[in-house]
């Protein structure tokens, strides 16, 4: 007799509550080892390859691929056990080879992954199969005992197993009651899903805009459906799902964009100084620093001038929380997007330090190897919008960020440098804030630091 193991989808981290199913790495009646890669998914941080506490062999799939999968959803079945009639203990599908040892379990590579005993928690209770007690496994887990003889089992229909309503303030509960909001249906943004104020005066405004929508004349409304139906045959308008890394992306721009009150200013600066500082400093050998380093350490010594930048809004208690390590993300272009990779505690790291680190992060984002700890976690943005060709932009912030520098491409241009016009290398820097966090003395001051520094490198000399 063999028994099947349902392995699920395991929590991914940093928040993600679902991936989608890249490419299956086993097929149904391959066997596995344990802790082997079984498939290839895509969260909103990165690609990752999931692998399999258990070995066996593979009796069903869940999830085709370009499928999305929430956490906690099944992945696949693997039967353990003598399901080959041999009772070599030897044989692939034997637990001698394919279950771990007694006392022992698979690596714990993921969040909520492995077999070995996990912390107290919640479980789910399963039913029994057919009016049959399940046959506990060794890892606490039910396994269902099956004739020798696998049969793949159907796929099924995911859904959620909970139903509870992740509300903690009280506030948030009347104001969901007094606009008729069902909590059940609200998405949390919180930290583990948690329902905060801005969540359901969202779900407010959506309420209202489809009370209005559905107050329209029936004959109108189905007329320019009709022609939006006709538009689209016409000019072969194609329809792209907003999902993955875009679909992670549009939500924190809309969240961002709703919910923060930003102010952007600029400054033009001389960055002839700087450009030669960089070339006197790789011209000795050794490791290459690069512009963008140089930037980035910049931003470090401004942040440790003006502290309140380097921060963040707490909107269910109405805080600003000020953040003492800085974390600097800075935008990276890939095929699959852009992306945010973050460099840990960059205001104890020199310029050679932060130009190894951003290259190594730069390369991992373009193979897509990127964890999902390396993609969140930032308190600060460097936006180098330059290397598209264009001196300036508004960006948007990174929510729940306070402050990102964007900084344009350095171009000869006229310039009166010691009272007389020469052609100097010029760049424009551009300063989003959050305006909650700070007035615009302290965003200029920050901006006119940066300027100061790119324009006289020497100025940094002071906070090393």
């Amino acid at each position: 007799m063999a028994v099947v193991r349902e392995f699920t989808l395991p929590d991914l981290g940093e928040g993600l509550t679902e991936a989608e199913v890249v490419r299956w790495l086993v097929d149904v009646g391959d066997v596995v080892a344990v802790d082997q890669p079984v498939v290839e998914v895509e969260t909103a941080k990165a690609m990752v390859e999931v692998p399999c506490p258990y070995g066996g062999v593979v009796t069903a799939r869940f999830g085709d691929e370009g499928t999305e999968l929430p956490v906690g959803a099944p992945l696949l079945t693997v039967a353990v056990g003598d399901s080959a009639d041999s009772g070599d203990p030897a044989s692939p599908a034997s637990p001698a080879a394919t279950a771990p040892a007694e006392g022992e379990g698979s690596g714990n590579v993921l969040v909520g992954y492995g077999t070995q005993a996990p912390a107290a928690r919640r479980r789910r209770v399963r039913p029994e199969v057919h009016g049959s007690r399940p046959n506990p496994g060794p890892a606490g887990r039910a396994p269902v005992a099956i004739p020798s003889t696998v049969t793949p089992a159907a796929p099924r229909t995911i859904t959620s197993a909970s139903t509870a309503v992740a509300v903690i303030s009280p506030l948030v509960r009347r104001l969901a009651r007094e606009h008729g909001v069902d909590l059940r249906q609200v998405r949390g943004s919180g930290p583990d899903g948690l329902i905060l104020r801005a969540d359901v005066e969202h779900a407010t405004r959506a309420l209202e805009q489809r009370a209005e929508h559905e107050a329209q004349p029936a004959p109108q409304a189905a007329t320019r459906a009709h022609a939006m139906r006709a538009g689209t045959a016409e000019t072969g308008v194609q329809r792209i799902p907003l999902r993955g890394v875009r679909g992670a992306v549009a939500e924190k721009l809309s969240r961002s964009r709703r919910e923060i009150p930003d102010a952007t200013c600029w400054v033009d600066a001389d960055a002839t100084e700087l450009m030669a500082a960089r070339r006197a400093m790789n011209a000795g050998g050794g490791e290459k620093v690069s512009l963008l380093a140089l930037l980035a350490r910049i931003c470090t010594a401004a942040l440790a001038k003006y502290p309140e930048l380097n921060a963040t809004v707490d909107t269910e208690a109405r805080e600003i929380v000020r953040l003492p390590g800085v974390h600097v993300g800075f935008a990276a272009q890939t095929e699959r997007g852009l992306v945010v990779p973050v460099v840990r505690d960059a205001h104890a790291r020199d310029a050679v330090g932060l130009s190894l680190e951003m290259a190594r992060l730069t390369e991992a984002a373009r193979t897509g190897t990127l964890a999902p700890a390396e993609l969140t976690g930032g308190t600060f943005t460097l936006n180098n919008y330059g290397v598209f060709g264009v001196d300036g932009s508004t960006p948007i912030l990174n929510h729940p960020e306070a402050a990102m520098l964007g900084v344009g491409r350095i171009v000869p241009k006229p310039w009166v440098h010691e009272g007389e016009l020469a052609v100097r290398q010029v760049v424009q820097l551009s300063f989003t804030f959050d305006h909650r966090v700070c007035d615009g003395g302290t965003a200029g001051g920050f901006l006119r630091y940066v300027a100061d520094c790119v324009e006289r490198p020497a100025v940094l000399l002071r906070s090393l």
